[in-house]
């Protein structure tokens, strides 16, 4: 018996034909995945189900009865959860507060808290949900995070929960966990909806898996009875290659150097500590870590956003001081780009246009001003135009919101920002996150060509296949040192083990 079907549903903006006649019948008490390009129409077909957009056209049966959903509220009365790629969690409030904000069912509080933390304890034992009740959001780890959420969704009585892109910001091992939640679900007679790019994850975890491109549903197949390739091929239209095609790196001369560079947080830890390592043009450097080891506070330091506690960095051979307040601006005229990890809140203005955001941090070029030192909008829709078509970014449209753009094309954006410029040497954080397929290979692609072309590149990724796949070195962070470096042939498991913190001769005792 299907638990939800849609028949029939379309939904355009404007001249963006976004879902069309999309039909689609989920199984009760199954894991079905949904996967497409960036722009493929997968998070609207989400929203239309959840309440956020109502359908042009189109009809919703929830256990075979024809459902309204002109809200989230309706969703909800519905038994449909969702869980958003990007948490809607207030992160000063407790995970009590969080759960029962909105459905507080009493005027005094202290009752409600009261009927919460028992539901709670409920569900974290049916589920295996544990969290934590009184713990502030905003100090749990973003695995933990994810948590709460589900377990918002089964407090209002969800019986089909929708997440999209959950493993986007999570560890492989908090991806693991949350896989093993899901299985739980699924056994407990949930239903659930998982819209993801990455195909391994739809191959491992899911019963069905159906493919969105261009709006439309193309095929939706058992997952036993698929492959890795024929969804990349049917997301895409197309064969993908699904590995990098590069040739053996040839360094020349050093583009980075860094040494003995050390950087607390805003909390006064010291998330980089004393490290040393050098990025020659014509290679690219990666490096390998669990989130939270002290990656992201290196890509700050170096691109001038935070400053270093000591160290010297130099910069195709000028010298800097890593604990002087850098200026990025300076950076980048020197011939540094950086694509920071977070977009949201370090790489995009959401409320800018396209247009404004393509160039971001690029604006004061004399390119981009008129005869009396404003802003010309001409020449910078223009310079828009020409990145947003060398990345394919959806829809092409340079006046188009930022914020309105799907979050793979949003990072598009991003990289054709920076990677345009033409850098000597390039910093890039989680280049393909939240990026389908497709998108992957000409990301990739683009990346070893700037190589390649002797642009010295440092990547940091939490996918360690894409650090295997790119990098020509692999430095591993540790609590905040570099703890080994390893050839680009080095094993999953070597590289697991160094990222833990284990030396081989230690696993070996």
């Amino acid at each position: 018996m299907a638990a939800i079907e849609l028949i029939g549903i379309d939904k355009s903006f404007g001249a963006v034909h976004a879902n069309r006649d999309i039909n689609l019948s989920v199984e009760k008490g199954a894991i079905h995945g949904i996967v497409g390009e960036n722009g493929a129409g997968k998070s609207t077909l989400m929203s239309i189900i959840y309440g956020f957009y109502q359908a042009d056209r189109g009809e919703i049966r929830v256990d075979g009865r024809k459902v309204d959903i002109v809200d989230t509220n309706a969703a909800i009365a519905a038994g449909i959860g969702m869980v958003h790629q990007h948490f809607m969690l207030v992160e000063n409030f407790t995970v009590v507060e969080n759960v029962m904000l909105g459905a507080e069912q009493s005027p005094l509080l202290k009752k409600g808290i009261g009927r919460v933390r028992a539901e709670l304890k409920r569900l974290e034992r049916e589920y295996g949900l544990d969290v934590d009740p009184d713990a502030v959001v905003g100090d749990l780890a973003v695995g933990l995070q994810q948590r709460v959420e589900i377990l918002k969704s089964l407090y209002r009585g969800a019986e089909i929960l929708i997440l999209d892109e959950p493993t986007g910001v999570l560890t492989p091992a908090e991806a693991d966990q949350l896989f093993a939640v899901l299985r739980g679900l699924r056994d407990q007679g949930k239903t659930v909806i998982l819209i993801t790019h990455k195909l391994r994850e739809i191959k491992a975890i899911t019963d069905t898996v159906s493919v969105m491109r261009r709006g439309e549903i193309v095929a939706t197949r058992k997952t036993a009875e698929t492959s890795v390739g024929e969804l990349a091929e049917l997301m895409v239209g197309r064969r993908v290659a699904l590995t990098v095609d590069k040739q053996p790196a040839a360094p020349k001369d050093v583009g980075l150097s860094v040494r003995g560079l050390t950087v607390r947080d805003g909390r006064g830890v010291r998330m980089v500590d004393d490290v040393s390592f050098e990025v020659r043009a014509g290679e690219i450097v990666g490096i390998a870590g669990v989130a939270g080891n002290g990656q992201s506070e290196l890509l700050e330091a170096l691109a001038g956003i935070r400053r270093a506690e000591s160290g010297t960095v130099e910069l195709s051979g000028q010298a800097l001081d890593a604990a002087s307040a850098t200026d990025p601006a300076e950076l980048r005229r020197r011939g540094l780009a950086h694509v920071p990890e977070d977009r949201h809140h370090m790489g995009l203005v959401l409320p800018f246009e396209a247009c404004e955001n393509a160039v971001l941090g690029y604006h004061r070029d004399p390119k981009f001003k008129n005869g009396i030192g404003l802003l010309d909008l001409s020449a910078m829709r223009r310079e828009a135009a020409k990145r947003i078509a060398a990345f394919d970014v959806r829809p092409p449209d340079a006046r188009a919101r930022t914020a309105n753009f799907s979050g793979g094309n949003q990072q598009k954006l991003v990289l054709a920002r920076e990677m345009e410029r033409d850098p000597r040497v390039l910093l890039i954080g989680q280049p393909t996150r939240g990026v389908d397929v497709g998108a992957i290979e000409f990301i990739h692609k683009r990346i070893v060509e700037m190589r390649d072309g002797g642009r010295a590149i440092l990547l940091v990724s939490v996918e360690l296949d894409e650090i295997r796949a790119l990098s020509d070195r692999i430095l591993v962070m540790f609590a905040g040192r570099i703890v080994g470096e390893r050839g680009p042939g080095a094993s999953e498991g070597e590289l697991g083990l160094l990222m833990a913190g284990v030396e081989q001769n230690e696993a070996a005792e």
